[in-house]
């Protein structure tokens, strides 16, 4: 899985501020070098296909469908940084990145073995034009795709995370969707950690809160009711995820309440990765000792 270690290495790359900036003044001075990012991101996927032996027609096109349309959504018919503030172009395109992915378009076009491995480059793919779009080409406001800048993130990250395991641990031995305490079975318990970091935590707070939240905070206001609306659109998100039978309403209403603190650590935060070490903790929580 090459391809995707380089697109996690390109996520992380961009939490540097000297590439970040570089980037940002590159697209600057040729804003049309972001349809040439597209295409790159195109071929990365329709490449990954091809190694795996699924590649198709039908396939390139979905896929080349899939990058070009939160793209253009986002980028024809006007400047760089004309409407930067949230608007209807946002929310769309963040759509069109995040529903596609959500609703596995495109499954039944790769073989059932190579699934999994597509999913996550394009999983990669999908982070990545989202941070083009956003963060480099429109510098969209309040995603916080920075390094930590304050000592009082790290508050932030504990009571966050201590408040999680009062609420969600009750809540989820109440509803059955977690069993008693047990002891770890997993052989390389770091190792775990930093996967649900890399593959779950930050592309989700990237979505979620960098994204989605900070969009509707922009339109509504930073009030509890913006960041509970965030926290639905988050539980909304879990109820096809297994355990158990769908709609995966248990899963649903955690993922809520989780979603709800994650989104004021993010709010009170200077960085997205507060919540999303929040995030890592609690699943690493649920999955070495529940």
């Amino acid at each position: 899985m090459w391809i995707a270690a380089i697109e996690l290495l390109a996520i992380l790359a961009l939490f540097w501020e000297g590439l970040r900036r570089r980037l940002q003044r590159g697209f600057e001075a040729w804003p049309g070098a972001i349809w040439l990012v597209a295409a790159g991101l195109a071929g990365v996927l329709c490449a990954a296909a091809a190694s795996f032996g699924t590649l198709s027609l039908s396939l390139a096109a979905l896929v080349t469908a899939y990058v070009f349309a939160p793209t253009a959504c986002l980028c024809l018919g006007r400047g760089r940084t004309e409407g930067r503030q949230a608007g209807w172009r946002e929310i769309v395109a963040m759509l069109l990145l995040w529903g596609p992915l959500e609703a596995g378009a495109g499954a039944s076009l790769v073989a059932r073995p190579m699934q999994g491995r597509m999913h996550a480059v394009a999983y990669g793919v999908a982070i990545l034009l989202a941070l083009a779009l956003f963060l480099l080409y429109r510098e969209f406001p309040g995603m916080k795709y920075n390094l930590p800048r304050r000592v009082t993130d790290l508050r932030n990250i504990a009571v966050g995370y201590v408040v999680l395991l009062v609420a969600l641990i009750p809540l989820g031995l109440l509803t059955h969707f977690m069993s008693g305490p047990h002891a770890s079975h997993l052989s390389a318990p770091l190792a775990r950690v930093a996967l649900i970091f890399v593959g779950t935590a930050l592309p989700e707070e990237i979505l979620f809160r960098a994204l989605i939240q900070n969009w509707l905070m922009q339109r509504f206001g930073p009030g509890t009711w913006t960041i509970l609306a965030a926290a639905l659109v988050f539980g909304c998100a879990h109820l096809d995820n297994a355990p158990g039978p769908l709609p995966n309403w248990r899963y649903g209403i955690l993922a809520s309440v989780a979603g709800f603190v994650l989104g004021k650590v993010f709010q009170k935060s200077s960085s997205v990765t507060a919540s999303a070490i929040v995030h890592t903790a609690v699943n690493a929580t649920k999955h070495l000792w529940f």
